[in-house]
């Protein structure tokens, strides 16, 4: 026994792993005992057990087994009650594989030792006594899950059977009292004897008939209640045992002997539902103690009859299941009258069923009350089950995921009749979104279809209300366009264009009369009642909206066996916007089944007529202006669209003839040269020469688009000139730099008034007497327009006539009405009153003027920023796509001048150019090939200009990115002295003026960038020195220097000129320190120790250039160091800083060192990458041996001081 008892402790564990690992190790052991164990042929008397404290006799545990065994089992049966952490599980697990393994113990005895541990004592506590219930029950389900329960073997050299009938009475009946103690328990222990019942159905037992009469009698006849557990119970003695006379057995609650009959499922909704079943009942039902959160294990098995299938898949109907789950689920879990409790089931019931069901079923779980609780938990937070409801739309959305083909029928559910088609829009979630993003092609198309059946008034149904109708129809609209919009859904060039097609008919044509066999599936119904000009209107919207969002996605097009993504087009190359046109193209010929919705004048056809010639001229364009041809397709195909889309108002003939003068132009008719045509040659070229370039008309019709602010116009505007920006010429830029210019609000509205009074003559003078109706209709447009302002003006007029009455009140005289006689008035009123009130009225109508103009101004400056950030786009698609255009320069300049010229009020401009100046162009790879050296050097030089006024550290961040820019372009083109000519002034203005705003790293980039054009510098690097304004200016010139100098080996092959300037360096390094021993300069230790780091740097440098120490030494002159060092040393700002004369030492000790360091470092077939790591350990060690030294010299001193 001594080996068994460490392994109970860890039948406690809360790890199952060592629960199990425990529970195996103890019955192997237990196994091994007791095949080892010889019973004896009398038993003797015992003693009384320590542990135990029960006569060991009357169990007769130890007659057949050993007495590990025997102890095991009576502990394993002790431990059930026992409430720490997992023992419950544990001991349960071992009892039960134990009593499966061993054939030397009865039933009744087990139960017996289960009976007496699980006694309840009244002196007991709550908990102990919830212990106690819970022991019997984990140790009867053992002795069933064991098998015991129904072994009818002997055991071993003995003729007693392990169990007989009147043991399973006996458990049945100690499971049916417990059930009936305590209601929390009732579930669980029917679940135990609905595993005796699977045990008794599987068993071969003698007395079988008997038990299973005397479970039906236990069951049935003496208990009368009906619960979900017994519903659960006869479900499976039905199926084992269908001879039974069920019908008399389930009297007189169900009327069916078929559980789940019709006619049975009201009352087994009650039962279900844990109410009475029957109304004279109530005193037999058990109450339920508490609710719990989990689906009863009924629903499980109720769902398996009514949804099961045989190994093809079919179902084999056991139920109705429709009518099982309207009644069952939705007239009773959720009616209106059920608690959230209830609700909380009903949604747990249909997730478990969802899986379960197929697709032809699925529309029967989408019930009306389910719907309704659904929807309403789902739509606000603040409910109950929100989190209960957010979960089934989740495991509906995961079902489409794994079966797509049931998505379409979802949603026909959550947008028919029990559901809403704002579904998405009332829940506030995105369930219907995230379905149509899982399904199929053919479920979009199934999808699309039911969406169009519903355009029209079903024959069936009565006559609705005309707004009805309508307002279905704009919902099919809205849902067509958002299958478009959606960027997640699939798309297939099927289905987009029956949508494009569909919106185009009926938002251009008016359909007359069916075509069955047209390919264009709008033609094959005729709406009844048609279309309203609102809907036909927003026909239109939409099919721009859904163009502008095709305009805007790329499609993966192959060509010649080579993939690449492009915007604006169908997966055969055409563009969406040209399918459209071919379509209303086709319409327009087919007179017999639509018509226009308006009649066309014949200029406007004409016009039209060569916009279509020239789109088939541009698809044979040569290869090398197959882009643009493309671009201008796109833009006269969107154009030309739009005047078919276009409302009167917005109608602008004007855009189109430019577009078609354009594309005319840039891609001429090749025809035969006449002799007429030879003579007026000339003539033409001289008109050509007084015209726009083509390419500038059609930019300029870009723009145009880009002042319209809609959708489909900025996203083909932007297309457009991305497929159009290979031929941008200077003029092109310098028009789109001009729409950025800085224009006064009231110009603007001036210009805006002027073209009105423009429209206006032109329209009296086509229309002659038609003034008054075109005031009028102008006045009713302004008034759709401007709803808005419509409101606040009206406001703005009350508050005026509020003031005037106040006023007339202030001076005695009350505000007319109807019944006030004018001649009373006039005589109340004299001179004077007229003269006191004419300035109060004064006063209002100049604060009534006053606001409508600041709103005016408000709004045109807001409406001419947003213009100016479309601008903005086509320039940073320009430099996208052409980086290496010359162009390129042009664009700075004004950019520059956006960013520091633009007020607070237009701070997304400036981010937005700061960004194509950074982004784009800063940090292009490529640079602009043969540009003007004569423009970029002007441009460099104001950029400088700009850069020393600057007003804050990232405009100066953004200026030094453009001139570093430049400086690259200019360089590139062999152009240097420009760039130096620059950087010098801009270096003289950083050292010698106050007020420079420059900063060090706008010169100290240039020289990293470029030491090669900086080494040109170093003359005004020395100059500078001497100029400086201060000490720290000072040293950030040397650190210019030093930067320039730690690159020398970058420069080639330049010995002379270095080991030339050296001593120049040399003198002004020693001339600044000494000056600065001296007290006549501003310099720090600090800015003193960055000055000696340049000497040591450049005396490295020196050494590797030189042919020997001795020229070095003669370079450097060491003995001005020691003098330098000794002034230091003298220097009262200095002697302190002991470390300044350590470097100086350093120095000199460099300077008298052997020549092995020169001969290393004249770099005869070494590396020069190992050169430079050398060197740069080099000063890491020089700086600290000098930094060391200081320090032994700061301790000397302290210690003399401290002696002294």
């Amino acid at each position: 026994m001594s080996t068994t008892l460490p392994l109970f402790w860890h039948l406690s564990s809360a790890n199952k792993k060592e629960r199990l690992d425990a529970s195996v190790k103890l019955v192997s052991a237990l196994e091994h005992f007791q095949s080892q164990f010889v019973p004896k042929a009398e038993s003797p008397e015992t003693s009384e057990d320590e542990e135990d404290g029960n006569n060991l006799k009357s169990d007769g545990l130890d007659a057949l087994n050993a007495q590990d065994v025997s102890y095991s089992i009576r502990r394993l049966i002790r431990g059930l009650a026992s409430p720490r952490e997992s023992s419950r599980l544990g001991f349960a697990v071992a009892l039960t594989e134990l009593l499966s393994r061993i054939d030397t113990v009865t039933c009744s005895q087990i139960v017996q030792l289960v009976l007496d541990s699980s006694k309840t004592q009244g002196s007991m506590t709550g908990q102990e006594e919830r212990d106690v219930y819970f022991a019997r029950l984990f140790g009867l389900t053992a002795v069933i899950q064991s098998g015991l329960l129904l072994r009818d073997s002997t055991l071993p050299s003995s003729s007693t059977v392990a169990s007989d009938l009147d043991s399973y009475k006996e458990v049945l009946a100690h499971l049916i009292a417990l059930g009936e103690k305590k209601s929390w328990l009732r579930e669980s222990v029917w679940w135990s004897i609905d595993l005796a019942a699977d045990a008794l159905t599987a068993s071969e037992v003698s007395w079988k008939d008997e038990a299973v009469d005397a479970t039906i009698s236990a069951i049935y006849s003496e208990l009368k209640a009906w619960t979900p557990e017994k519903v659960a119970l006869t479900l499976k003695l039905q199926a084992a045992y269908p001879s039974r006379d069920w019908k008399k057995l389930l009297a007189p609650t169900f009327k069916n002997p078929d559980l789940l009959s019709t006619g049975n499922l009201t009352t087994l909704a009650r039962i279900l539902k844990e109410s009475d079943a029957d109304e004279d009942q109530e005193a037999d039902v058990p109450k339920s103690g508490s609710w719990k959160p989990q689906a009863h294990f009924v629903w499980d098995m109720l769902l398996d009859h009514v949804l099961s299938r045989d190994p093809t898949g079919a179902r084999v109907s056991k139920g109705n299941f429709p009518e099982f789950f309207r009644i069952v689920v939705d007239e009773s879990l959720f009616a209106s009258t059920s608690s959230p409790e209830r609700k909380y089931w009903g949604f747990q019931v249909f997730q478990k069923a969802l899986p379960r069901v197929s697709e032809d079923d699925m529309p029967m779980l989408f019930t009306k009350n389910f719907m309704r609780s659904w929807i309403n938990h789902l739509s606000n937070s603040d409910r109950y089950l929100h989190k209960a409801a957010r979960q089934v739309a989740t495991d509906i959305q995961n079902v489409v995921k794994g079966n797509p083909r049931i998505g379409f029928s979802l949603i026909l559910q959550l947008t028919g009749v029990h559901g809403s088609r704002q579904f998405d829009k009332l829940t506030k979630t995105k369930t219907v979104e995230s379905i149509l993003t899982s399904m199929d092609d053919e479920g979009i198309q199934s999808y699309i279809n039911y969406l169009l059946k519903q355009v029209d008034e079903e024959p069936s149904s009565e006559p609705s209300d005309i707004q009805a109708l309508n307002t279905r129809r704009a919902w099919v609209i809205e849902q067509l366009a958002a299958l478009i919009r959606n960027g997640a859904i699939p798309k297939s060039d099927a289905w987009i264009q029956t949508i494009l097609d569909w919106l185009a008919v009926h938002g251009l044509f008016i359909v007359s009369k069916k075509s069955e066999k047209s390919p264009i599936l709008a033609l094959r119904s005729v709406p009844s009642p048609t279309f309203s000009e609102e809907l036909r209107k927003n026909c239109r919207d939409r099919l721009l909206g859904c163009l502008a969002e095709l305009t805007a996605q790329t499609t993966l097009v192959k060509d010649d066996g080579k993939a690449a993504k492009v915007a604006a087009v169908a997966s055969d190359g055409r563009f969406w916007v040209s399918r459209v046109l071919a379509t209303i193209q086709e319409l327009e010929k087919d007179t017999k089944h639509v018509r226009p919705l308006s009649e066309v004048d014949e200029e406007e056809t004409e016009l039209r007529q060569k916009a279509h010639q020239i789109l088939a001229r541009l698809k044979d364009a040569p290869e090398d202006q197959r882009e643009a041809a493309r671009g201008i397709e796109l833009l006269l195909s969107s154009t030309l669209l739009h005047q078919y889309c276009a409302d009167e108002d917005d109608a602008d003939p004007d855009a189109l003839e430019s577009c078609i003068d354009g594309a005319s132009r840039m891609f001429p008719v090749e025809s035969k040269k006449s002799k007429k045509g030879r003579k007026s040659m000339g003539e033409d070229k001289g008109k050509e020469k007084e015209l726009p370039a083509p390419i500038d008309v059609l930019v300029d019709a870009v723009i145009g688009f880009l002042e319209k602010g809609t959708a489909y116009m900025r996203a083909v505007a932007n297309q457009v000139f991305s497929l159009l920006s290979g031929a941008v010429q200077e003029s092109t830029i310098d028009l789109i730099l001009s729409q950025l210019e800085r224009r006064d609000p009231e110009e603007l509205m001036a210009e805006d008034d002027e073209d009105e009074d423009v429209d206006m003559d032109d329209d009296e003078k086509q229309e002659g007497g038609a003034g008054d109706d075109d005031e009028e209709s102008s006045s009713s447009s302004e008034g759709d327009d401007d709803d808005d302002e419509g409101e606040e003006d009206e406001e703005a007029d009350l508050e005026l006539r509020r003031k005037i009455e106040e006023a007339l009140r202030v001076n005695g005289i009350s505000a007319a009405t109807g019944d006030s006689d004018d001649e009373s008035e006039e005589d109340l009123m004299d001179d004077d009153q007229m003269l006191a009130i004419d300035e109060q009225l004064a006063a209002a109508f100049r604060a009534r003027a006053s606001e409508k103009g600041h709103r005016k101004d408000t709004d045109a400056q807001r409406e001419a920023t947003h213009f100016k950030n479309r601008v903005l786009d086509l320039i940073d698609v320009f430099v996208k796509k052409q980086p290496t255009s010359p162009l390129i320069i042009r664009l700075i300049l004004p950019l520059v001048e956006l960013v520091v010229g633009t007020g607070p009020d237009e701070k997304q401009l400036a981010d937005k150019a700061t960004g194509i100046l950074r982004n784009r162009i800063g940090k292009s790879k490529e640079i602009p090939t043969s540009v003007s050296q004569d423009d970029a050097a002007k441009t460099l030089e104001e950029l400088h200009v700009l850069a020393r006024k600057a007003s804050t550290p990232e405009v100066l961040s953004t200026l030094n990115q453009c001139s570093i820019y430049l400086s690259k372009v200019l360089l590139h083109s062999d152009a240097a002295e420009p760039v130096l000519k620059a950087y010098r002034e801009s270096l003289m203005d950083f050292v010698a003026r106050k007020a420079s705003r420059l900063n060090p790293p706008f010169v100290g980039d240039f020289v990293k960038r470029y030491p090669q054009a900086a080494w040109s510098m170093r003359e005004d690097l020395v100059e500078a020195l001497g100029a400086a304004l201060n000490g720290f200016r000072q040293t950030q010139a040397f650190n210019f220097i030093n930067t320039l100098v730690n690159q020398l080996q970058a420069l080639g092959d330049r010995k002379p000129e270095i080991l030339e300037f050296m001593p120049k360096l040399r003198q002004v390094i020693v001339d600044t320190l000494s000056t600065a021993c001296t007290g006549e300069s501003s310099l720090t230790p600090a800015h003193a120790k960055e000055i000696l780091k340049v000497a040591l740097v450049s005396v490295r440098q020196t050494k590797r250039f030189a042919s020997s120490v001795e020229e070095a030494a003669s370079i450097w002159e060491p003995s001005k160091w020691s003098d330098l060092s000794s002034k230091l040393a003298s220097s009262d700002r200095f002697k302190s800083s002991v470390g300044l004369q350590a470097m100086c030492k350093q120095i000199v000790q460099l300077l008298q060192e052997s020549g092995t360091a020169s001969a290393k470092a004249s770099g005869k077939g070494k590396d020069k990458g190992a050169a430079k790591r050398k060197a740069e350990e080099a000063v890491g060690a020089d700086e600290e041996a000098a930094a060391s030294s200081g320090k032994r010299a700061k301790h000397k001193k302290a210690r003399k001081e401290k002696s002294s």
